[in-house]
């Protein structure tokens, strides 16, 4: 039997010259991006909130790239980056071997980035823009929910608030309304105009107050009465009063993240698309690259668009002059803002699909499909009669847009042999016709069906909808980590940056120092791999050849 011979363990051995562990990270791995890519940034701003004296900090561009790698490879945790940060070779590289604790990272996190993320965030898209990668010239937008880390079931909502403000209301209107019936002087003249309407925390301390000092020397009912007036009903007004001031316009919030609003999510830890509390980004992707993303407390995608565009203006000076969406931002207040903004929209609108259906153009009871007299200004019910303008009215939607929508009537409906077809309620049939909006929904049809507007469409299924498919299913980045509105931008501006930096590596980038000061880059990974693919046939070919001619030698 043959001895079995094992190669000796490179630690038992006496070397002359160590090997530097730091040596095996090869020329182009990412963290060597990563470093190369934080040099470059202007981190003036994270520097000057440095007070100085007292103990020394850790530099911040070194804990930067720390939490740049750390979101590249899905770390989300702060104690697994310090435990990185002891074990992993390539942290210890990266911090050139400091190793800041937990507390330290959460709150250079938290704290010191906290309103310099985007900054940071735009500095690396203008690199990206640099060189090539993007154009800053179109933007596909779209957004996603994504859980917050609150409690799931601790929530608050508008109308149970603003139900037991007005009962609890009524309640002290009737305890007011006893002291005072109590107090002789004033008996006579009581009515109810003397108790307020409307009570508020302000005006029932005030009214307290003064009954304290009408009424030193009171019977016992009377002092009970007051008693409870300050030790229960007060506290109780302010805390709805704080949770309608906390709820703002929004519907709902968790009181373990107050910033985090209930929404429906699509699959929840339940599987069954629970309301959850939740955040909704935003993002602008160009090439299946995040251009810019801002984050939404309110559910629906209809009422961000305006906002999300303007942070794009002022993160980088100008709009741009293409953006493209689904149906869910097509409104008159959107339509408005991209014209008026002098942008190239593809913007869907609700039912602009089913538009296209033979059924739906063919319907000729529908209010689109009707016959408009722009110049006598009326319409035309498919019996012939001239259904009249009744007057105008305005709607105002959640943003506060106004809008006017006129009325139209027909004269009779009596006896009609279409009406069961026609409409189902009584009287005489009513349509409301928003003219405005209806231009620009034509606009935005004939947008949608040229070539660009097919080019774009057939576009923006791959471009933001993967990149959340990349960031929740591929990235597991499911539900943030951090509490908080202000917080909540710091980490996704994080797992943005984080997206781009890994659309680089997986596009093959050579990023050099030299390259990224000037700005340059080239592509030539698809004639590169050709390259090494023909080297490698050739050099098969030569080895056969040598092992044929081998053969016959022998």
């Amino acid at each position: 039997m043959k001895k079995v011979v094992f190669k000796e363990l490179p630690n038992n051995q006496a070397q002359l010259f160590p090997e530097n562990l730091l040596d095996r990270i090869p020329a182009d791995h990412p963290v060597r991006l990563v470093d190369k890519v934080v040099d470059q940034l202007d981190i003036s701003s994270i520097l000057n909130k440095y007070k100085g004296g007292g103990a020394s900090s850790f530099h911040p561009r070194m804990m930067v790239k720390i939490l740049f790698y750390s979101y590249l490879n899905n770390i989300f945790s702060c104690r697994k980056i310090e435990k990185a940060l002891q074990e992993n070779i390539h942290f210890i590289w990266l911090s050139k071997g400091c190793v800041p604790d937990f507390r330290t990272i959460n709150y250079f996190r938290s704290t010191r980035l906290q309103g310099e993320i985007k900054t940071i965030f735009a500095e690396v898209v203008r690199l990206l823009h640099g060189m090539g990668f993007v154009s800053l010239q179109v933007q596909y937008v779209d957004g996603t929910k994504i859980e917050a880390t609150s409690n799931r079931y601790t929530f608050v909502w508008r109308g149970t608030v603003e139900k037991n403000k007005a009962k609890l209301e009524e309640r002290i209107r009737s305890i007011l309304k006893d002291i005072d019936s109590q107090i002789k002087e004033d008996s006579k003249t009581l009515n109810k105009e003397d108790l307020p309407q409307s009570i508020d925390s302000d005006l029932l301390k005030s009214k307290i107050a003064e009954l304290n000092t009408r009424l030193k020397d009171t019977n016992k009912s009377t002092s009970k009465q007051l008693k409870q007036l300050q030790e229960e009903h007060l506290p109780r007004l302010e805390k709805y009063e704080k949770q309608l001031d906390t709820l703002g316009d929004r519907n709902s919030f968790s009181k373990t993240d107050e910033d985090a609003t209930f929404m429906r999510m699509k699959e929840d830890h339940m599987k069954n698309g629970q309301l959850k509390p939740a955040y909704n980004p935003q993002i602008s992707t160009e090439n299946q690259i995040i251009t810019h993303y801002s984050i939404h407390q309110t559910p629906g995608d209809t009422r961000t668009l305006k906002c999300h565009l303007e942070g794009f203006k002022n993160q980088y000076g100008s709009h741009s002059s293409t953006v493209v969406a689904d149906a869910g931002y097509g409104s008159e207040e959107n339509y408005e803002y991209l014209e008026a903004n002098n942008i190239e929209y593809f913007v869907k609108y609700n039912y602009f699909h089913k538009e296209q259906k033979r059924a739906f153009k063919k319907n000729a009871f529908l209010s689109q499909n009707l016959y408009y007299n722009e110049h006598e200004d009326y319409y035309v019910c498919p019996m012939g009669q001239h259904m009249t303008n009744k007057g105008e009215r305005k709607v105002t939607s959640e943003n506060g847009y106004v809008s006017k929508v006129t009325r139209y009537q027909a004269q009779n409906c009596t006896g009609c042999p279409l009406r069961g077809l026609c409409f189902q309620a009584t009287g005489n049939r009513i349509i409301e016709i928003n003219h405005r909006l209806r231009i620009l929904k034509k606009k935005a049809r004939e947008q949608l069906l040229s070539e660009q507007g097919l080019y774009h469409r057939s576009r923006r299924p791959i471009e933001p909808e993967a990149v959340f498919g990349q960031i929740k299913h591929n990235n597991k980045f499911t539900r943030f980590t951090l509490k908080g509105l202000k917080k909540v931008e710091i980490e996704f501006g994080l797992i943005a940056i984080a997206h781009n930096l890994r659309k680089i590596i997986g596009k093959g980038a050579c990023v050099s120092k030299t390259v990224l000061q000037n700005a340059i880059f080239f592509l030539f990974e698809p004639l590169y791999a050709k390259i090494q693919k023909g080297i490698w046939n050739f050099r098969k070919h030569v080895h056969l050849k040598i092992e044929i001619y081998s053969y016959q030698l022998a």
